[in-house]
């Protein structure tokens, strides 16, 4: 079982006040601060983006991402900053449906965001297109109501499909598959989202702490995943909890509060 207040205790010592924040409305629902969504939006440009670094001036689809996943577990995805951020992405969608950084961060960007790169470009287009999933299934959670980016979702849904292999895998990285999954759901391309899902939990044995957690967080947000992968999912979870509470981040020590929080949102 996931010691899920161990998990509490450890974000409680080791988190900042934004990732406190997001704790406490994970547990219990409760609104930030205003000065903890202030504090967010105060790195976001004119254009609705957010830049990749501190000091940066030129929005990042990656680090906009980070931010609305940070903002969702906030309250969701509502208010004047989230809107900007997804009128930004929708506008920043290329002619063919995909999302590229800017060919200005090719020199800072990490692997996974390099202009120019495919997979590189498959696995922001389905973060992207996952998020604004995700938002348009807070707005109209039974699909009532015709999507506000629905051109935008359906040219990065045909896009992704057209690059997915027979079997069901696709060409980039392996966190691309969950983001993929949700948005081919979404744009009802139902067969190709459970083909991505086997292929996730065929991987799931190699899945690093950090990836089973944002597989199974990811999955929930959108009510996708059938019992076994997220029950394995939750199992894997048991066995790499840290016995401080925390789990280990594939990206160092600093963001190992922001795992435990994705583990948290994967298994409440």
């Amino acid at each position: 079982m996931v010691d899920i207040d161990g998990a509490i205790r450890y974000v409680i010592a080791q988190g900042d006040p934004v990732e406190r924040a997001r704790l406490s409305f994970l547990r219990t629902g409760a609104p930030p601060p205003p000065h903890i969504i202030e504090r967010i939006g105060a790195g976001q440009t004119a254009s609705g983006g957010w830049p990749a670094s501190g000091d940066g001036t030129v929005p990042s689809v990656d680090a906009t991402c980070f931010r609305l996943g940070e903002l969702d577990d906030l309250g969701g995805l509502h208010g004047p900053e989230v809107e900007r951020a997804l009128a930004w992405l929708a506008t920043a969608q290329r002619a063919d449906g995909t999302w590229q950084e800017d060919e200005s961060l090719a020199g800072e960007a990490p692997e996974w965001a390099r202009p120019g790169d495919p997979e590189a470009t498959l696995y922001l287009t389905a973060m992207a297109g996952f998020w604004l999933t995700v938002a348009e299934v807070e707005t109209h959670p039974h699909y009532e109501a015709p999507a506000r980016h629905a051109s935008v979702l359906n040219a990065a849904a045909r896009w992704t499909v057209s690059q997915l292999r027979p079997d069901g895998t696709w060409p980039s990285f392996l966190a691309a598959g969950w983001h993929l999954a949700g948005l081919l759901h979404g744009e009802q391309f139902f067969y190709e989202s459970a083909r991505v899902q086997l292929v996730l939990g065929d991987r799931l044995g190699d899945m690093s702490p950090a990836d089973v957690a944002a597989m199974a967080a990811a999955l929930r947000r959108l009510n996708l995943g059938d019992d076994w992968l997220l029950q394995s999912a939750r199992k894997r979870l048991a066995e790499t909890q840290r016995t401080d509470g925390g789990w280990d981040s594939d990206e160092g020590p600093i963001f190992d509060v922001h795992t435990t929080l994705i583990a948290i949102r994967a298994c409440r």
